[in-house]
């Protein structure tokens, strides 16, 4: 999904990411949180962080290739 401005970063809602959903967050700034409007997860910014260095772990070997497979 591309982003819409040229402003602050975008971040992509971990639960829905998870999911393999690509859904923007929004930032509410009275309460310094972000929310997801599709699956209602809030938190800070540094949950947000959190949430997506957990759904890299999906990720891991997508830039490896295996070229062996024995299974003995």
């Amino acid at each position: 999904m591309a982003q819409s401005g040229k402003g602050k970063l975008n971040y992509r809602c971990p639960m829905c990411f998870m999911r393999d959903l690509d859904i923007d967050m929004f930032y509410d700034k009275e309460k310094k949180e972000y929310y997801c409007l599709r699956c209602q997860f809030t938190g800070s910014e540094e949950d947000v962080l959190a949430g997506n260095e957990r759904v890299r772990l999906k990720y891991g070997a997508m830039m490896k290739r295996f070229t062996k497979f024995d299974f003995d």
